[in-house]
């Protein structure tokens, strides 16, 4: 336990942040899945719609660094071609 009244308070800080981007990161994730349940059942408009909202997701924690810039560019990048994989299926 800290000693210091600034660490203290720099303990309640981290663990107000930590459960704020974990919350984050679970919303990515479930948005990840509905994406890859839409693909898996090859609906395309589905698909499209879970797309652009995960998207938005990955770029809005990448921006505030919950998740790391590459990171998000490289799932998105993985996304857009099962989403094109689908759509050139029809």
């Amino acid at each position: 336990m800290p000693q210091i009244k600034s660490a203290e308070k720099r303990v309640k800080i981290i663990e107000k942040k930590t459960a704020q981007n974990k919350a984050i990161k679970s919303k990515i994730a479930t948005y990840a899945k509905k994406f890859k349940l839409a693909v898996a059942n090859k609906d395309a408009m589905a698909a499209e719609v879970a797309y652009n909202d995960v998207v938005s997701l990955m770029d809005s924690a990448a921006r505030e660094n919950v998740i790391h810039a590459n990171s998000a560019r490289r799932k998105k990048a993985h996304y857009a071609k099962m989403l094109d994989d689908i759509k050139k299926a029809k």
